[in-house]
């Protein structure tokens, strides 16, 4: 199946050459007309995928609290900047609120900002949360201590890959074979950037990188690190990248990313080793997969206190949804957290201090 967008790149790719992979994931999600984030609300059964606060509303009441604490560990600075990064409908952002209703003075000091581009899921956070201001960067948010939360965010910021070549990367480009989208290598050459992965790497290994997701985080680690605050970081990856992680959902079913552009989700497993690094000067903590971020957070606790009033296909639904967030096999794993916060700051509930030796 071809698409519209399929179309435009195939005569770009004719006229200039390969792309590379990021170029691509870049049109391939936020192309102004035909991008996958521009055009719809990709979210819940009858999106494309599923994301944990839609699964339970444990998710970000548990998040809420532990933000809440951070703030009061830092002295309950007033005012202070509540963010979000990529809100998709503003679940995540309302069970916060309603979590933190009764935490004193912190609804009265917090400034709402979500920096989404989507036009379509704007529309969908302004329903939930019509106090908010929205920004297409976090450079525009505004000064003053940020409490900042990213679910599945990263994971779909356009990635470039490179394949180690001797002392050499050879990097992965979209071009064309008999009119389809394929991908091929190019030449041989340094990448000055990926030295530090010359001795965990060898001939054929492949490594993702993600220019958007670093220069961000830099952002954000700086001011942070200056203002105050914690950005609290939950995707699914590992803190190092190896192999190849691309992959397309379309219908909850993974689909090849290259057979319809602009009509599925593409997303690459997040480096959260590169996203530490360009923090700097911000502290960072270990990272910790989410099912252990949760449960010390007591999510089975209040799992508990939630089942007391269900019964039927409600109790089974949300049996099902504390295992699909905790459980090993499912989410407990795959995702991962890690927190940013101010040199000498008390981490998160839930999460420990990476040691500075």
């Amino acid at each position: 199946m071809t698409t519209p967008l399929a179309d435009i790149l195939a005569r770009q790719i004719a006229t200039t050459g390969p792309m590379t992979l990021a170029d691509y994931m870049a049109a391939c999600l936020m192309h102004p007309q035909y991008g996958y984030y521009s055009t719809r609300d990709p979210l819940g059964a009858g999106g494309d995928f599923t994301t944990a606060p839609e699964i339970s509303q444990m998710f970000g009441e548990l998040l809420g609290l532990s933000l809440a604490q951070c703030w009061l560990d830092q002295g309950a600075p007033t005012p202070f900047i509540l963010a979000e990064l990529g809100p998709g409908r503003g679940t995540l952002m309302a069970d916060i609120l309603r979590a933190t209703a009764r935490v004193p003075g912190f609804h009265a000091a917090a400034r709402l900002h979500l920096v989404e581009t989507s036009p379509s899921l704007r529309a969908e956070q302004a329903k939930r949360l019509p106090q908010a201001t929205w920004h297409d960067a976090v450079q525009t948010l505004p000064d003053g201590p940020l409490f900042l939360v990213a679910n599945e965010f990263f994971d779909a910021l356009p990635v470039r890959q490179f394949q180690r070549d001797g002392e050499d990367w050879r990097e992965r480009v979209v071009g064309l074979h008999d009119d389809h989208l394929v991908l091929g290598l190019a030449a041989p050459a340094p990448q000055p950037g990926l030295i530090h992965r010359q001795d965990d790497t060898k001939d054929g290994d492949l490594v993702e990188t993600c220019a958007p997701g670093q220069a961000i985080v830099a952002v954000l680690g700086a001011r942070i690190a200056t203002q105050g605050g914690i950005a609290l970081l939950i995707d699914y990856g590992d803190w190092r990248s190896l192999g190849d992680t691309l992959q397309a959902l379309k219908g909850h079913a993974p689909i090849d990313p290259f057979a319809q552009p602009g009509e599925s989700d593409l997303t690459t497993h997040v480096d959260f080793e590169a996203l530490a690094r360009a923090a700097a000067p911000a502290a960072h903590t270990l990272l910790t997969p989410q099912g252990v971020f949760l449960e010390r957070l007591g999510i089975t606790q209040r799992a508990q206190a939630l089942a007391k009033s269900l019964s039927g296909p409600a109790l089974d639904s949300h049996i099902a949804a504390h295992r699909r967030l905790t459980h090993p096999d499912e989410m407990g794993s795959l995702f991962k957290t890690l927190a940013l916060l101010p040199q000498g700051a008390p981490p998160p509930p839930g999460l420990e201090l990476r040691p500075t030796s």
